[in-house]
This record gives structure tokens, sequence and C-alpha cells, in this order.
């Protein structure tokens, strides 16, 4: 009889204690928004360019945060020839439409923030994307690129500044050169003094 009762009583704590474990699992899963069956739908963007985009990166609609990326894969585009990167981006709730000629982009929360996925809406409201549908993405601008186009224009900037500092062209020479300077100004102020002369048309000349 109490073995019967013990086998009992051990039954009903493994009982309690494996609720408990889900119980705890559960809520675990709950607050990092993770489920085991995944809701909403899926779409895929495409680029040619990733930019340091990650897997689990937000995924935002007209600013508003509607997901995460769910997936990221290299694959070669046989028709292009050229390697591209598909995204995979989970949209957590059905009724989110994304129209189909709707913008996607990578983008940067603040100067060198977390990379995320922007969709700017589109007007198409009678083809909405649906489960699995695949856009192609605006590609972003490599950070390396636009260095290099920063660079390029501040050497061409110095480049100018040192023409003019020496003299060259019309303008680099009435920087330098008083008697321009001078005459210049000799004419500015015979203007200012006379300024019908501005009008005086000389006998014979062309109408």
């Amino acid at each position: 009889m109490q073995d019967t009762e013990n086998k009992a009583l051990e039954l009903k704590v493994g009982i309690f204690i494996a609720l408990g474990i889900l119980i705890f699992i559960f809520m675990i899963f709950s607050i990092g928004d993770v489920y085991f069956i995944k809701q909403g739908y899926r779409i895929n963007v495409v680029f040619d360019f990733a930019n340091g985009l990650t897997e689990s990166a937000p995924v935002r609609l007209a600013g508003v945060n509607v997901g995460q990326i769910d997936k990221i894969d290299i694959f070669f585009d046989e028709k292009e020839k050229k390697t591209k990167i598909r995204i995979a981006a989970r949209i957590r709730d059905n009724k989110v439409r994304i129209e189909r000629d709707s913008v996607a982009v990578i983008n940067t929360l603040g100067l060198l923030g977390e990379k995320y996925l922007e969709i700017f809406p589109g007007t198409a409201v009678d083809d909405i994307l649906v489960g699995d549908d695949e856009i192609i993405g605006r590609n972003p601008i490599p950070t390396e690129a636009l260095t290099e186009s920063i660079k390029n224009l501040a050497d061409s900037a110095n480049a100018v500044m040192t023409k003019l500092k020496e003299g060259e062209g019309t303008i680099g020479k009435l920087l330098v050169e008083e008697k321009i300077y001078d005459n210049l100004e000799a004419l500015t102020e015979d203007v200012k003094k006379h300024p019908w002369k501005l009008l005086y048309k000389p006998k014979g000349g062309r109408r």
C-alpha cells in the first residue's frame, strides 16, 4: 500500500515538473518572439549586394516594424550571368499588405547602426504580394564606393584651389594679379558714381 502511494506521489511530482518545464519553455519562446509555427507570410527580395544585412534583422514597412529577415541566400542568376542575393523576409501579420511595385532598400539605423530592410509602399493596390512572391530590391551603394567618390571630389576641389592660387584661369588671375583687381575696382567705383555710362551709346555705334 505504501509503495502504491509513493508511486502515485512520484507520478504527480513528475507531471508537475513536466508541466513547469513546458510552461518555462513557452515563456522563453514567447519573450524571444519565436514561435514553433511561424505566423504571417514570407516574401523574397533580390539584391546584387547585401551591404552587411544579417538574418534576424528587422523588416520595416513605411517606417513600421512588420517582421524580420528569415534567411539570406547567395545564388547565381543564369539569365544575367551574375551572383545575387535573395533575402527571405518574414511578415508577421497576414493583414499587412505589400504592393508588388513597392520599393525595397537596405537601410541603416543611424550612421553606423544596425542594417535592416526598409520597404516603401507602392501604388498597385490591386496587385498584392502573397507567400514566397519575389521582388527586385534597389541596390545599396557600397561604403567603399561612396568613400571613393568623396575622395575624388575632394581631390578635384584641391586641384581647382591649387590652380586658383597659382593664378591659372580668369578667376585665378583676378585673385593673384593686383593690377587686374585694381582696374576692376576702379571700374566698379566709376559705375557707382556715373551709372548713366551703362546706358550711354557712342554716336555711330551699332543699334
